[in-house]
């Protein structure tokens, strides 16, 4: 079969399977390793006719540009916050489960003492590209999160490093603990240079505009890659630390192209991850499979339920971390890319180096990668929200600008049993909204305060409402990805409510909330002809359509503000979406006071009062 074939067979395989875990809500890992195992060893349709070494060269490549990717992700400001757990879990933690780990490869897994070493530093990491996925999923508050980022992050490169300081320590004839320091100050010198100064120069050159907008994104994931090449050459396997110190560095600097550039790696990185969870996995032989046995089960149980935990425990001890917090990081360390790469490196090195036993390493890393993805992927969310660590069901609107009108509908999303927060700068304008007992942000809602502080997990919709038409767009595309943007709304500009096509584009703002006349003038001028916040349960014989006779003309005599499900969920209206509500929807629109003398009221209307039930 043709190289272009199989690479096209392995990114369809790979996407596909981010597909079908994102359908059936499991982690993508466990999918896509058992995609590779079944079109490698299973099915042979995958065969990479490429000598081992230079797979293994390709497989770096892409680790490297997925570890930078995570380093952006670290931002300085989550370590000022839980900075004295963050040093504990990546300065003692390493070293403490290394130690714990090659014991029980040793004594457990069977393991020769130089195999079961360098899979115990393999093992000390655990893989951003599986926690962060989780971490979204579990809905975590944002200091337990920064925990689990740091430690997967920044313990990726440790552990590898770990690893081929062991690997070396064992196979070169003239190695010795002297040997070891040396490495570990070669490794440290490489990513200072060129992981540090590289990205500080780098974005250097960024914000200095040296470099044409449309190659920057490019242009960085080339010096990523010869940044961890260059490291390679002063200490092997130094690269992975160089780059995430690289990625740090640069997500740190404020630019202005930050958050391009960090979208272009997110998409890179899914399309690497799609890959190398195909091809690692499919290069495994039955007889390496078949050398699982009751001893590889019991070495998988013990890092899960004695080395994660006495690590952990001996690591944060008279830490000034949270009880809870403690006990979560005890149970979550997944595995991910790095692990499987790394013993997909060392393992056939170490079988020439002459420890036969080595065989078996990547079918082990590999079950402990199943077994901990599937153990800590399906408990994390529960055991958060058991640990009070979670945020609460996603259902709820965060609302940017205070304004009477904006209070009104605060007011009556609370008396529906929806959360609801608004946010604005001005405090004055929050005073009274707050003295209602509704939760506010007082801030700046795009600025890097909010952004690792303001809690919004909870909270399903976004409604830019200020009287600022292009703050509320650019709030709208700032935010549609954390919301998703077809739940990212503002109010209606006043070009589009006189019509035209001078309007913003969709591409650049939120949908219109409501109606193409809501603006934020036209709302306060209802208001003040004394409009109000009122609600409407649908039945069997008092539908949707009968509603809108009563009422009048939409936009005109009333306003549709959206539904509450019969299981408390919130939907937000607009022009720019449709939606039919049935029967048990509870409907919330702002019209007069009074209806008209012409209106007539449908005596089988249920007003409502209280909130619905869940």
């Amino acid at each position: 079969m043709h190289m272009a074939t199989v690479l096209l067979m392995i990114l369809a395989a790979g996407l596909s399977s981010q597909w079908l875990a994102a359908r059936i809500k499991l982690p993508a890992i466990v999918v896509l390793i058992a995609s590779g195992l079944l079109l490698g060893p299973v099915a042979g349709v995958i065969q990479i006719r490429m000598p081992q070494a230079e797979l293994t060269e390709l497989i770096g490549l892409g680790v490297a540009i997925i570890l930078f990717e995570g380093g952006m992700d670290l931002r300085a400001s989550e370590f000022r916050r839980v900075g004295h757990g963050i040093g504990r879990l990546t300065v003692l933690g390493p070293p403490l489960a290394w130690l714990l780990g090659g014991l029980a490869a040793h004594y457990i897994a069977g393991l020769s003492w130089p195999v079961a070493w360098v899979l115990g530093a393999i093992l000390v990491v655990t893989g951003p590209t599986v926690i962060l996925p989780l971490l979204r999923q579990a809905r975590l508050n944002k200091d337990s999160a920064a925990l689990l980022k740091w430690e997967g992050i920044v313990n990726d490169p440790v552990g590898v490093l770990l690893a081929v300081l062991t690997f070396q320590y064992f196979t070169l004839a003239d190695s010795g603990w002297a040997q070891v320091a040396q490495g570990m100050g070669a490794a440290i010198a490489a990513a200072a240079f060129f992981g540090g100064v590289g990205g500080w120069a780098t974005g250097w050159l960024f914000r200095r505009g040296s470099i044409p907008s449309h190659l920057k994104a490019p242009l960085l994931m080339v010096l990523v890659l010869v940044s961890y090449w260059a490291s390679n050459r002063v200490q092997h396997e130094a690269g992975l630390l160089s780059v995430t110190l690289m990625g740090l560095v640069i997500g740190n600097m404020k630019l202005v192209e930050r958050e391009e550039l960090r979208h272009f790696k997110e998409n890179l990185t899914v399309v690497l991850l799609s890959v190398l969870f195909i091809v690692i996995p499919s290069q495994l032989k039955f007889s390496q499979l078949g050398q699982l046995d009751w001893r590889a089960a019991l070495f998988v149980l013990t890092i899960l339920l004695v080395v994660r935990p006495l690590s952990i425990g001996l690591a944060t001890l008279g830490s000034p971390m949270r009880k809870a917090d403690k006990q979560l990081l005890a149970w979550i360390a997944p595995r991910g890319i790095v692990a499987a790469a790394s013993a997909g490196i060392f393992g056939p090195a170490l079988v020439d180096a002459g420890y036969p036993d080595a065989e078996r390493l990547l079918p082990i890393v590999f079950l402990v990668i199943i077994a901990t993805v599937l153990a800590h992927g399906l408990t994390l969310a529960r055991l958060a929200r058991h640990l009070g660590l979670a945020a609460g069901e996603e259902n709820g609107l965060l609302i940017v600008g205070a304004s009477p009108w904006s209070q009104m509908l605060a007011q009556a999303l609370k008396k529906q049993g929806v959360a609801v927060m608004v946010a604005d700068g001005a405090y004055q304008r929050l005073k009274p909204i707050r003295m209602d007992g509704i939760d506010v942000y007082y801030g700046e809602i795009l600025s890097e305060h909010a952004h690792h502080a303001l809690e919004t997990e909870h909270l399903s919709h976004l409604l830019c409402a200020t009287d600022n038409d292009y703050y509320n767009a650019l709030t709208c595309k700032a935010q549609g990805a954390e919301f998703g943007h077809h739940r990212t709304f503002q109010l209606a500009t006043h070009l589009e409510a006189g019509g035209g096509n001078k309007r913003l584009p969709l591409q650049q703002r939120g949908y219109s909330a409501f109606s193409p006349s809501a603006t934020f003038e036209q709302l306060h001028h209802w208001l003040q002809e004394g409009w109000s916040m009122q609600a409407s349960k649908l039945t069997e014989t008092f539908s949707f359509k009968q509603l809108q006779q009563r009422l009048g003309t939409q936009g005109e005599q009333w306003l549709l503000i959206g539904g509450i499900s019969p299981r408390g969920s919130l939907w937000l209206a607009t022009s720019e979406q449709t939606f039919r509500p049935m029967a048990g929807w509870v409907m919330l629109y702002f019209a007069p006071a009074q209806l008209p003398a012409s209106a007539e009221r449908n005596e089988t209307e249920a007003p409502v009062e209280a909130a619905p039930s869940a």
